[in-house]
């Protein structure tokens, strides 16, 4: 087994698409170090000949791993060299997506890149209406709002409002449920009226406790009982009004982004497909 292997990837484009697929396979070998480099924008012969001839001098014969999202055949093969292992992203699902959708694609560098470009604008005002409607502010707008994020103090309602924004193109709109609504097990008229885009968030006691602490340690606020009882009173609301409820504990601020959209029902927009480029 290696101990070690220089890995190259090679875009004609920004490279962050094969640095993140090449990522996503490499962390299954936790056992091997990787060392890393990454070659954007190579869109002609010469210079992919160079950078090949740089990576055969790093790597001393040691076959490093080259990723590549090169659409160009002809840079292309310059890379796919006997002196390395080459992983050819492109080439390799496009020619079977030509086979099984009967059509040629455009294979044209940064595509992706180029659309999201277009959808910038929608992606900025997602932002701005995410921060502009966080910890229930100006709820008489929440008409407005894709998806509205309840829960109690401390429970992620505004890191995954923020990831909805900028990360999926969502307005995404959020709001504590307090005090004056937990004792009452009710919501405020404004989000009854969009409780159909609402999801609750929810996590454990102790992990609320240690998240309070953090910045009012030794308060009734980050008591374990009174995180425990906001919990409680919090879930009764949302099985009141039917709302859908994702816990967060121990999932990432993707993973649960990914259940929210699963449970509202909501598709990404455009601009959240595009979000990569190549």
């Amino acid at each position: 087994m290696w101990k070690s292997k220089d890995v190259y990837f090679i875009s004609d484009s920004t490279g962050i698409l094969i640095s993140n697929l090449a990522h996503a396979l490499l962390c299954q070998f936790p056992e091997i170090n990787f060392h890393e480099e990454r070659f954007p924008f190579v869109r002609t012969v010469e210079e992919a000949q160079k950078i090949l001839g740089y990576i055969l001098r790093e790597s001393g014969g040691r076959r490093p791993l080259v990723f590549s999202t090169i659409t160009d055949p002809r840079v292309r093969e310059i890379f796919d060299s006997p002196e390395v292992e080459f992983f050819d992203a492109f080439d390799f699902f496009l020619k079977r997506l030509e086979t099984c959708l009967e059509a040629k694609a455009l294979r044209v560098p940064g595509f992706s890149r180029q659309k999201d470009l277009i959808s910038m604008a929608d992606r900025v005002e997602a932002i701005h209406f995410s921060m502009e409607h966080d910890d229930g502010s100006r709820v008489q707008e929440f008409e407005e709002a894709d998806v509205i994020m309840l829960g109690v103090s401390r429970s992620g309602k505004t890191p995954v409002s923020v990831y909805l924004a900028t990360q999926i193109g969502l307005k995404a709109a959020n709001f504590p449920l307090t005090s004056e609504y937990l004792e009452q097990y009710k919501l405020p008229d404004h989000i009854r009226r969009h409780a159909k885009r609402a999801i609750g968030l929810t996590t454990t006691p102790e992990l609320l406790h240690t998240m309070r602490e953090r910045r009012y340690g030794g308060s009734k606020y980050a008591n374990l009982a009174t995180c425990r009882e906001e919990l409680r009173q919090a879930e009764q609301i949302f099985e009141r009004y039917h709302i859908p409820v994702v816990h967060t504990a121990g999932k990432s601020i993707e993973e649960i982004a990914t259940q929210v959209l699963q449970e509202i029902g909501l598709s990404k927009k455009p601009a959240a497909l595009t979000a990569q480029p190549a």
